[in-house]
């Protein structure tokens, strides 16, 4: 360009520092752009972050923060994302067992309180069925308490250290299980069947038998057939055991929610009749702090519940 225009001297030098200027300053103008666009779009999602980490901390539900990054500012953003669903997961379980557990309490409470008035204002006089009846309801709210005590025990991640877990031959805890329960069984079920094979797994003995108690309690208690069929044994290196019976229906496609708190089929029934809901639930929180599982499969009326363990060789 310079020769095209035959300039020599301080001509030819002024002219190359001008095309200096000129360029210095688009490449100023183009890389203060670049500056000012890249900088906005990592500090973006932060401010966004920082936003609804605030929010957190009032105790407030964010919402999803939604942003184009990429690389670990992405990974970030998903983590805090899921952190912040699970935070809002927690929060809404937390407030509906508090609900559960007032409602529960609720009903007992208030008849021991309206005796107790009765008895204070001279409405009624004090006889040992008033009192065996004031005493039924005081134990269960004892009963109701217990079991959730049970049930944040075995869900606090403490269980190795408050439960002993030790080599244990599972098929022996769920013989005496059914041993214990025989007579109510044959007195409900005509054709019962059991298959169990010996094995043995790394448990806790008496929250598997709290477990084996429930599952029986529960057949007992919602039964509606005369089938009960038992079956132990190994597949793939567990041990999987499942209870097969006809009972009250169960909507297959709520059947999970039967393992969660103070979940009952019929909302309408008290906890004096069909317990406090919790059994179910405390026997999935056991299973699952021996690394097992917990499931059922129905049709709606035939249901199959099944319990999924971990085999632990057996030493001598």
């Amino acid at each position: 360009m310079v020769n095209s225009q035959q300039v020599s001297g301080q001509e030819l030098v002024d002219t190359l520092n001008g095309f200096l200027w000129k360029i210095s300053l688009v490449t100023f103008i183009i890389a203060g752009l670049f500056h000012y666009f890249t900088v906005k779009k990592i500090v973006s999602p932060i401010k966004h972050l920082s936003i609804a980490a605030k929010e957190i901390k009032e105790g407030k539900t964010p919402s999803k923060i939604e942003s184009s990054a990429t690389g670990e500012m992405k990974g970030l953003i998903e983590n805090f994302n899921s952190m912040s669903e699970t935070l809002s997961s927690v929060q809404e379980q937390r407030e509906e067992m508090l609900k559960d557990i007032a409602h529960e309490l609720r009903t007992p409470l208030t008849n021991i309180n309206g005796y107790l008035e009765a008895l204070q204002n001279k409405v009624i006089d004090g006889n040992p069925e008033l009192f065996g009846s004031l005493l039924e309801e005081s134990r269960r709210i004892t009963r109701i308490v217990e079991l959730i005590t049970e049930l944040n025990s075995w869900n606090n991640g403490n269980y190795f250290l408050e439960k002993q877990f030790e080599q244990v031959k599972i098929n022996h805890v769920l013989s005496e299980s059914l041993t214990a329960f025989r007579l109510k069984l044959q007195n409900q079920i005509m054709d019962m069947q059991f298959n169990i094979e010996d094995a043995g797994i790394l448990g806790n003995r008496d929250g598997l038998m709290q477990v084996f108690t429930n599952m029986l309690q529960n057949i007992l208690d919602y039964n509606t057939g005369t089938f009960l069929k038992i079956n132990g044994e190994i597949k793939n290196n567990r041990y999987i055991i499942t209870f097969t019976h006809s009972g009250r229906f169960i909507d297959p496609e709520k059947k999970s929610m039967i393992f969660e708190r103070f979940y009952r089929l019929e909302e309408s029934r008290s906890t004096k009749s069909d317990g406090a809901g919790l059994g179910l639930a405390i026997s999935r929180s056991i299973i699952t702090a021996h690394k097992g599982s917990i499931g059922l499969d129905t049709d709606g009326t035939h249901h199959t519940f099944w319990l999924n363990f971990p085999l632990h060789p057996m030493t001598q």
